[in-house]
């Protein structure tokens, strides 16, 4: 009885990595800063210190075993996602994974892991976002289709919208296509399916895309979570939080959520020296080394079936 009632309770963490990248050189991207030799001077020893505090931080998300799915934003390719769940401190903690492979120029993509034993992919999929007239190539959605251990099927997409760079309002079109994507494709599934839209969507929760993702049936469920020990939201910039990461889920859910809040760790923070409070310790501050773990916070949300 106890087994069956642990096996209930599913846990999805969301964390942005801040530039997962590995130490080599891929010919097809623009990660020459992520070398050796570059400017960031990203060495291996750099690397696996990074890849060891992305693998910290997943475990800190929950305090009995392992978060059953972690979506995560940021990273460069599979070799960061087998080193990280294969000879990180995550070695032993058995995920599976799910990537997407995108057209950005970077190389950054997002990614999804998976405890096996308690979540069956079913199928998966690449949602390309057609960019505009002069906009970059940006990230894939991840759609993932799984079978929970209680029978439930889950539709997952994982998203990285394009960032603010050029100015929030120029780039607004940007972000929508994302929306519109998601919509399209989530208008496809049955009226009763359980969805679940997590990423980072460099919007808060009152941006346009957001809005429109609510005025068809999705629900933010992470809107306003907060912290533990002074995290008002997953990211500081200039001494005020914002939350650019976010959790939705369809209406079919809403009853399932038990806890939605941000993994503030004390290791995961450092003293806002500047502005008073604290802030993500992050792996560089602009060009200088910080040794820390990302800029974002992670999101976790625990549901019950």
């Amino acid at each position: 009885m106890l087994n069956l009632l642990l096996a209930s309770f599913l846990t999805l963490v969301e964390l942005n990595c801040e530039n997962l990248f590995d130490c080599r050189h891929d010919t097809l991207k623009q990660d020459t800063e992520w070398l050796p030799a570059s400017t960031r001077h990203w060495t291996p020893s750099r690397y696996w210190r990074k890849v060891n505090g992305i693998g910290q931080t997943i475990l800190s998300c929950q305090e009995e075993g392992v978060p059953d799915l972690v979506a995560l934003v940021e990273v460069e390719n599979d070799s960061c996602l087998f080193d990280l769940t294969r000879k990180s401190l995550l070695r032993h903690a058995g995920y599976q994974y799910l990537m997407t492979e995108s057209p950005d120029v970077r190389g950054i993509d997002v990614a999804l892991l998976y405890q096996p034993f308690k979540f069956r992919p079913l199928c998966y999929d690449y949602l390309t976002v057609e960019p505009l007239e002069g906009m970059r190539p940006t990230r894939d959605i991840l759609y993932v289709e799984g079978e929970y251990i209680t029978g439930d099927t889950l539709h997952v997409f994982v998203v990285h919208a394009p960032s603010r760079f050029g100015g929030e309002r120029a780039t607004r079109p940007n972000r929508q296509l994302v929306a519109d994507r998601l919509v399209q494709t989530i208008r496809q599934l049955p009226p009763d399916a359980k969805v679940i839209v997590v990423g980072d969507f460099n919007d808060d929760a009152e941006a346009p895309a957001l809005r429109y993702l609510e005025s068809h049936a999705l629900r933010n469920i992470t809107r306003g979570a907060k912290g533990t020990h002074g995290a008002e939201a997953t990211y500081r910039y200039l001494g005020e939080w914002g939350s650019i990461d976010h959790v939705f889920v369809s209406p079919v859910l809403l009853d399932h959520i038990e806890q939605a809040y941000i993994n503030d760790a004390p290791f995961l923070l450092e003293e806002d020296t500047k502005y008073g409070g604290v802030k993500p310790l992050r792996t560089y501050q602009g060009p200088r080394y910080r040794h820390g773990f990302s800029d974002h916070l992670p999101l976790v949300v625990r549901f019950q079936f």
